[in-house]
């Protein structure tokens, strides 16, 4: 047990145990209200969290990278995924997997098997990377909106307007409604925007891939090359860039580690929690990467070179309008779902800290009733969620450069959070010795995703610094 840490709270609140005329059959191990998660609700949070705005970016991914390396690439970081959130949902419980201490979080799991400051790190990581998905969101959100609004005016001018949208007005529209939907109290009562939010990334993911099918079909053969976009296209020197941010684009679209743990204390036992996450996220990623090799490949096969950054906000489809405007509206809703999913750990992390600091604030601590009803109100949670979804809505106005951020945020979260804290507690949870054949490999798959993520993050950066060039904060129009 790693000793305790200066600087980050433990997450878990300490829970009375229940009497025995209190109903044991309500409760847990740990004395919580019982869990009720399945492997359908938490394969609907997985895919909520995965098939996001991800998706959207992954046919201009495979652009860059060609037919080759472009699949391959994919199948890779599903392997990689798959394999490493197995050995996260064995860090759950402390000990014995079925009856050893629970880890409520990922912090929460880091302490217990590595301590130090290896948790400040961890935890620093993973919640600036939950403050960046809440940004690319919003870009992603008001970009779909924007869509919206520009392929209605192109119909409506035969596509003689150039239709110039500003994408303020809707990020401001769509920071309102996460303010509305943060005020849910805790993970666990999200489970019905998380279905809702699956059915709708199957939505826009299925109507993409319809699109790319049919104008593949209208071109008469499919587009594309063997080794992606062609020099001349672009110069040597961004083909470099481009491929390294495809890496992060295609990283992003998988990464949901930072909120596995949490997903995981969602669900009931028996059988193991860990049992259950595993068949979980094998289904989750078998799903997801079939989804994502169809849009992403049928997208590049309709454009080729051209493939857009945003599959269905790029333009490269015009018609028919009013399927693109339920796609886009779909994107929407999934996304006003994954950000709560995504934010809900944090918005956790910050109220427990403030609890345990202090403890007899009522500003922090106590619960205003609404109504007659089960609605309660908390002035604390009310304050500072909303100045949390403020201030992602007015860093998204200022950079709301979507397949850069998406690159960016793939590539700083992919390798720490996804891969080398797993990799480090299951070798220390299971007394792997050091240079056996087991520990080499697994330090290996570490060193090869490290080198990944920082390839990534060198591209992003050099994208980001293109497009500051010639972008002008609040002022410009798409």
């Amino acid at each position: 047990m790693g000793e305790q840490v200066i600087g980050f709270p433990p997450l878990s609140i300490d829970v009375q145990q229940p009497n025995v005329g209190d109903g044991l059959k309500c409760f847990d191990d740990d004395g919580r209200t019982k869990r009720t998660g399945t492997v359908w609700t938490a394969s609907a949070h997985i895919i909520t969290a995965v098939i996001g705005s991800g998706v959207l970016s992954l046919a201009w991914a495979i652009g860059q990278l060609g037919w080759v390396a472009g699949p391959a690439v994919m199948l890779i970081f599903s392997f990689v995924i798959y394999y490493t959130s197995s050995l996260l949902a064995d860090c759950y419980r402390s000990g014995d997997p079925v009856t050893g201490k629970r880890n409520y979080t990922y912090m929460d799991a880091v302490h217990a098997n590595l301590g130090g400051m290896k948790v400040k790190i961890c935890g620093f990581i993973q919640y600036l990377n939950l403050f960046g998905v809440a940004i690319g969101y919003t870009i992603a959100a008001s970009i779909s909106m924007t869509a919206i609004k520009r392929s209605n005016c192109f119909h409506a001018s035969n596509k003689k307007d150039p239709c110039r949208v500003s994408s303020n007005p809707y990020m401001i529209i769509f920071g309102v409604s996460e303010i509305i939907f943060s005020q849910i109290p805790d993970f666990d009562q999200i489970w019905w925007l998380s279905i809702l939010a699956a059915v709708m990334s199957f939505t826009y993911s299925s109507i993409g891939l319809a699109l790319g099918i049919t104008q593949t079909i209208a071109n008469g053969g499919i587009k594309g090359s063997l080794t992606g976009i062609s020099i001349g296209s672009v110069t040597q020197t961004q083909k470099i860039w481009r491929s390294l941010q495809a890496f992060g684009d295609i990283a992003f679209a998988y990464s949901y580690s930072i909120i596995l743990i949490e997903i995981q204390d969602t669900v009931k036992s028996p059988p193991s929690e860990a049992k259950t996450m595993k068949k979980a996220t094998l289904l989750s990623v078998f799903v997801t990467t079939a989804f994502y090799m169809m849009c992403g490949c049928m997208g590049y096969a309709a454009f080729g070179d051209e493939a857009p950054g945003n599959l269905l906000t790029g333009f490269g489809f015009y018609n028919p309008y009013w399927l693109l405007d339920i796609a886009n509206a779909a994107i929407v809703i999934h996304l006003i779902g994954a950000y709560q999913v995504y934010c809900q750990p944090l918005f956790a992390f910050v109220e427990k800290w403030a609890n345990k600091a202090y403890p007899n604030s009522d500003f922090i601590g106590k619960e205003f009733k609404i109504g007659k009803g089960k609605l309660s109100i908390n002035l604390f949670r009310l304050t500072w969620r909303s100045a949390f979804v403020v201030a992602t809505t007015v860093i998204s106005m200022l950079l709301p450069f979507f397949n850069d951020v998406v690159g960016l945020l793939g590539a700083l979260g992919f390798w720490p959070l996804t891969v080398y804290f797993p990799v480090e507690m299951y070798i220390a949870q299971k007394k792997v010795p050091r240079w056996s054949t087991k520990w080499v490999c697994l330090q290996m798959l570490s060193l090869a995703c490290l080198v990944i993520s920082v390839a990534a993050a060198a591209g992003s950066v050099a994208g980001v610094l293109t497009d500051l060039k010639v972008y002008r904060p609040f002022k410009a129009d798409y």
